[in-house]
C-alpha cells in the first residue's frame, strides 16, 4: 500500500530547482552589467586621457622628413638583433592617471602600463601624433599598421600584449627561470632552452621586471617561436602566453586588454638566435671551490703507486712459474729495513740506526680535523642544493641519453661477435667465504660427509673428543633427516634491522658446533671440511668461466698466530683458482675482546695484525707460508654491524695505547689506523717489488655518513654505500672521485632497506662507479649462481637493458683487485685509458656510444667543478 500524498502546501524540489535557477540568472545578469559599466567607465577615461594627450603634443608633431626616418626605423626595428630588456622592479604605486602620464603611450587593463623614459618621449610623441591621423574613436583604438602588437609567451590561450608608446619591437620572454644549474642566474642557452624538461617560470611573471643597463638578456626562440631578442634597456615589457600558431588572429573583446579589437600579427620572421654563457654568481664559486677543495683532501691521503701497473716489465718466466705452481716459495733475501710501533701506526726506517721515516704518513690529528672540514662542507645548505641540482641534471642527462641511443648502442651490440651478457666477466666484488656456497649446496656437502667419514673426530666439547656422527646423535639428527628448512641458514623477515640475527643464521640447524666443524679454518681437523667446499665452489667458478670472485676471509686480531694458521690453511689444502682472489677483512669486536680480556687496549689489536705483515715484507723467510699467501691478497676490509650508535672521534683522540675503556671505537677510528699502517705498508712493498694491499671496508650500509665521509677521504672502493641516498654532497664527491661502490641490493632487502628503495638504479643512472656484489649467498640466494641471480632480479625489476648490465660487469672488473695481465685479457689492450679509447666491445660489450657519454659527462663536471681548469690524466686511477 502506497504512502499517502504530501499537502499540497508543501513545496517540491522542482519548484526549488527553478527558484535557485532564476535566482543564479538574476545574479549573473546583475553581475554581466555592473562588469561592463565599470568597464566602459575606464574605457571613457582613458580615451578622454588619450585625446587630451594627443591635444597636449600636437604642437610637437614632426617635418614630413622626420616622420619618414621614424617610419624607416619602425620598419627595421624587427630585424634589430641588439635590443636588451630593461625589467621594473618598483611596485604599481601611486594614482592611475599619473602611470598614464609616466607612460606616455597605450595602456592594458590586464598589466600595467609599460613605462618609458622621458628621454624618449618626444620621439614616442611623434611617432603617435604621426599615427593618429583620424579623431573617431574607432581609430584612437587602433594601433598602426607598422606597429604591430607583441604576443609573448602564450600558454594555454591566455594572451597578454606588450604596450607600445610607438616603437615596434618584438620582444621575448624575460622570466625568471627556475633551472636546476643555478640558483641566481638566468638565461638562455640555445634555441629551445625554454621549452626544456625541468625549466618553470616562476609566479613573479606577472610581476615588473627590471634589468640595469649593464644587464643583458638574450631570451631564447622557443618551438612555437614566441620569444625574441631584445636589447633597448630602456623599455619594460610583460610576458604573455600562448601554444598557438603564428597566425593572424583578433584580440579578445573582453576587459584582458584596452587594445581590442587589433589584429595581432606575428607572422615575422625572427632573427638569428644567439647564445649566452651562463654566468657563475659569486655563491655558486664559493660552493665549487668548497667541492674540489674536498677533492683535494682526498687526494692527499690515498695512496697511489708510484708505477703504475701496465708500465712494468714482469718476466714472463715468473708468470709462468706463478701458474704452473702458485704455492711455490723462492727464499728471498732480507732487506736492511727496520720498524717500529709508535702511536699505533708502524714506522719504516731505512736502517736500525736510522731517524728519518721513510713513509711518512698524515697524523690522526690531521685526518680528524679535515674529517670534520667535509662534514661541514657536507652540511652546508647551498652546497647541498647545488650537488643536489647537478646529480638531477646527471640523472635526466642520462634519460635524454638514453631516448637518444638505446637503438643504436642495442644495434652495437649486435655487432659483437660471440659477446653478450653471459659471455663477458663479472667479478662479485663482494661475497664473504665462510658463505660463498649456496644452502642447497651445504646441505649435500654435510650428507655426504655423514655417509663417508662418520667416524672423523671433528670437534673437542664438553671434556671429550666427538666424531661426526656423534656430533649428529646429540642433536637427535640424521642424514636423512637434513634438507634446507632444517638448516635453517637463510635470512628471512626476523633479520630485518637484526644484525645480530643475521649472524646467527652461519649457524647451520641453529648449532654453533655445526658451523665450527664446517665453516671454520681453526678447528680440531684445521678446516679440512671448509677447504673442501671452498674447492667446490672454485670449480664451479672455473666452469663458469665467466664469473669470477673476490672472497673475504676474517682475521680477528686476538693474537699474531692467526697469519701463519690462515696461511698454512691455503698453502697446505693448495686453495687456488685463476677465478678469485681474496680480501682479508677485520671484524670490529675490540669491545667484546677487551670484556673477554683477551685484549687490554686497541693497540693490542694493531699490533696482532699489522706486526706480521711488516716481518714477512721485510723477510719473507721469517713466515713463508703468509708470504706466498698474500701473493693472493688484494684487499683489507673492516666488517660489523654499522648501525651500532658510536660517538662522533674528535679531533684530539686517546692513542690506541691509551684506549682502554671498554666501548668500542668509532668507524672513522678503526677505518683511520688501519688506513695509516696499510700506507705504510703499501709503500714498503712496493719499494720491494710486492702487490699492494688497498682498503675497501664495509661503509654506508647504515649507521651516519661519517662513515661515508672517512670513506671518501680514505677508500679505493668501499661495499653497500646506500646511505649516500642521504647526502647528495657525499653522493656527489663519490661521482666525481668515482669511488667504487660494490652494491647487494638482495643482502640490503634482508637488513637494511627493501629492495624497491634501493638507490642502485639511482646511483647507476647517475654514473656512478656502481657494481652488483652477492654479499652472502648462503643467507640471500638460491641458485647455483647466485651472481647471475642478482644480476637477473636487479635486471628484471629495475628493467635494466643488456647494456646496463654488461656496463656494471664492466665496472666490476675495474674495481676489483685482479692482476694487471687478467684485465688487459679480459677488457681489451687498453682497458687503462678513459673513455672510448679504453673500451674495446670486441671485449666487454658495451657500446663506446655509451662510454663516450659517460667520459664526457664526467670531465664535464669535473670541468664545471674546477672551473675549466681540472687536469685528468688519460689513464684510470692505479
Amino acid at each position: 500500500m502506497y504512502p499517502p500524498a504530501p499537502p499540497s502546501s508543501a513545496v517540491s524540489p522542482i519548484q526549488l530547482a527553478v527558484a535557485a535557477l532564476f535566482g543564479a540568472s538574476v545574479m549573473a545578469i546583475s553581475a554581466f552589467y555592473i562588469h561592463k559599466r565599470s568597464v566602459d567607465q575606464v574605457l571613457d577615461r582613458l580615451l578622454n586621457l588619450r585625446r587630451s594627450r594627443r591635444h597636449r603634443h600636437h604642437h610637437r608633431q614632426l617635418p614630413d622628413d622626420e616622420e619618414l626616418e621614424f617610419s624607416d626605423y619602425n620598419e627595421n626595428a624587427e630585424t634589430d638583433n641588439n635590443v636588451s630588456i630593461w625589467r621594473s622592479n618598483n611596485k604599481l604605486s601611486g594614482s592611475f592617471d599619473d602611470r598614464i602620464e609616466d607612460s606616455g603611450g597605450g595602456v592594458s587593463s590586464s598589466i600595467p602600463a609599460a613605462s618609458v623614459p622621458k628621454s624618449k618621449r618626444s620621439v614616442e610623441a611623434g611617432i603617435a601624433s604621426s599615427s593618429a591621423n583620424s579623431d573617431s574613436l574607432d581609430n584612437i583604438h587602433l594601433i598602426s599598421s607598422d606597429l604591430p602588437p607583441v604576443r609573448i609567451d602564450q600558454r594555454d590561450g591566455e594572451e597578454k600584449h606588450v604596450s607600445h608608446s610607438g616603437t615596434a619591437m618584438r620582444v621575448g620572454s624575460a622570466g625568471r627561470l627556475a633551472t636546476p644549474r643555478s640558483a641566481g642566474s638566468y638565461a638562455f642557452d640555445s634555441a629551445g632552452d625554454s621549452d626544456d624538461e625541468g625549466t618553470e617560470l616562476e609566479a613573479e611573471d606577472d610581476q615588473d621586471m627590471n634589468l640595469t643597463q649593464d644587464q643583458h638578456i638574450i631570451s631564447a626562440q622557443a618551438e612555437n617561436g614566441n620569444y625574441l631578442h631584445v636589447q633597448e634597456p630602456e623599455v619594460t615589457v610583460y610576458e604573455a602566453k600562448s601554444n598557438t600558431d603564428h597566425a593572424d588572429r583578433k584580440a579578445d573583446t573582453d576587459s584582458t586588454s584596452i587594445l581590442s579589437n587589433n589584429y595581432v600579427n606575428s607572422n615575422s620572421i625572427f632573427p638569428p638566435i644567439a647564445t649566452l654563457q651562463e654566468s657563475v654568481s659569486a655563491e655558486e664559486q664559493e660552493v665549487l671551490k668548497m667541492i674540489h677543495d674536498c677533492l683535494d683532501l682526498r687526494d692527499k691521503y690515498i695512496f697511489r703507486e708510484n708505477v703504475a701497473p701496465w708500465t712494468k716489465t714482469v718476466e714472463k718466466s715468473d708468470l709462468a712459474e706463478v701458474k704452473k705452481d702458485p704455492f711455490y716459495f723462492a727464499p728471498t733475501e732480507a732487506s736492511s729495513h727496520f720498524f717500529r710501533m709508535e702511536d699505533g701506526v708502524v714506522r719504516v726506517y731505512g736502517s736500525e740506526g736510522d731517524t728519518e721515516e721513510l713513509f711518512p704518513v698524515a697524523s690522526s690529528t690531521t685526518f680528524f680535523t679535515d674529517m670534520h672540514h667535509l662534514l661541514k662542507v657536507v652540511s652546508v645548505g647551498n652546497v647541498r642544493s647545488t650537488c643536489h641540482h647537478r646529480l638531477r641534471f646527471l640523472e635526466e642527462k642520462f634519460r635524454l641519453h638514453l631516448l637518444m641511443n638505446a637503438d643504436r648502442e642495442f644495434v652495437a651490440q649486435k655487432s659483437a661477435p660471440h659477446r653478450d651478457f653471459y659471455n663477458i666477466r663479472k667479478v662479485d666484488t663482494h661475497v664473504h667465504h665462510s658463505a660463498c656456497m649456496n644452502q642447497k649446496h651445504l646441505v649435500r656437502f654435510i650428507k655426504s660427509k655423514l655417509r663417508k667419514e662418520p667416524d672423523e673426530v671433528v670437534i673437542y666439547r664438553d671434556g671429550q673428543y666427538l666424531t661426526l656422527k656423534e656430533v649428529f646423535d646429540s642433536l637427535d639428527l640424521t642424514g636423512y633427516d637434513l634438507n634446507v628448512d632444517l638448516l635453517d641458514v637463510h635470512a628471512d623477515k626476523s633479520t630485518f634491522h637484526r644484525f645480530d640475527k643475521f649472524n646467527l643464521k652461519y649457524n647451520p640447524c641453529g648449532q654453533s658446533r655445526l658451523r665450527e666443524i664446517f665453516l671454520k679454518q681453526d678447528n680440531l681437523i684445521q678446516g679440512r671440511f671448509l677447504a673442501e667446499v671452498t674447492k667446490q665452489v672454485l670449480l664451479d667458478l672455473e666452469a663458469s668461466k665467466y664469473q669470477l670472485a673476490e672472497y673475504r676471509i676474517s682475521i680477528y686480531g686476538r693474537k699474531q698466530s692467526e697469519w701463519d694458521q690462515l696461511a698454512s690453511w691455503f698453502v697446505n689444502n693448495e686453495i687456488y683458482s685463476e677465478n678469485a682472489v681474496w680480501l682479508i677483512q677485520l671484524p670490529r669486536l675490540y669491545n667484546i675482546y677487551r670484556s673477554m680480556g683477551t685484549v687490554t687496549s686497541f693497540q693490542n689489536i694493531l699490533d696482532n695484525i699489522f706486526i706480521p705483515l711488516f716481518e714477512v715484507t721485510v723477510d719473507p723467510n721469517s713466515h713463508p707460508q703468509l708470504h706466498v699467501f698474500l701473493l693472493q691478497v688484494v684487499g683489507f676490509d673492516l666488517v660489523d654491524d654499522e648501525s651500532k650508535p658510536e660517538r662522533r672521534p674528535t679531533k684530539h683522540m686517546p692513542t690506541p695505547s691509551e684506549w682502554t675503556n671498554a666501548f668500542n671505537p668509532a668507524f672513522s677510528y678503526y677505518a683511520y689506523y688501519c688506513y695509516a699502517n696499510l700506507y705504510t705498508l703499501n709503500k714498503l712493498r712496493e719499494s720491494k717489488g710486492l702487490p699492494t694491499i688497498r682498503f675497501r671496508p664495509h661503509c654506508g650500509e647504515a649507521g651516519d655518513v661519517d662513515h661515508l665521509a672517512a670513506g671518501f677521504l680514505l677508500c679505493h672502493n668501499i661495499s653497500h654505500g646506500i646511505n649516500l641516498r642521504k647526502s647528495p654532497v657525499l653522493q656527489y664527491l663519490y661521482y666525481l672521485a668515482q669511488i667504487g661502490l660494490a652494491m647487494s641490493p638482495l643482502s640490503n632487502n634482508s637488513l637494511f632497506l627493501d629492495y624497491h628503495r634501493n638507490p642502485f638504479p639511482m646511483f647507476f643512472q647517475r654514473g656512478l662507479n656502481v657494481s652488483l656484489s652477492t654479499d652472502d649467498p648462503l643467507q640471500i640466494h638460491l641458485t647455483k649462481e647466485p651472481l647471475v641471480e642478482e644480476y637477473s632480479v636487479a635486471a628484471k625489476v629495475w628493467k635494466l637493458s643488456s647494456c646496463d648490465l654488461c656496463e656494471i660487469a664492466r665496472n666490476s672488473v675495474y674495481q676489483s683487485g685482479f692482476t694487471h695481465a687478467a684485465k688487459l685479457h679480459w677488457l681489451g689492450d687498453e682497458y687503462f685509458y678513459r673513455g672510448p679509447r679504453g673500451n674495446d666491445i670486441h671485449k666487454s660489450n658495451v657500446p663506446n656510444t655509451r662510454i663516450s657519454f659517460r667520459h664526457e659527462t664526467w670531465m664535464a663536471e669535473m670541468q664545471c667543478v674546477y672551473a675549466g681548469k681540472a687536469r685528468v690524466p688519460e689513464e684510470v686511477d692505479h
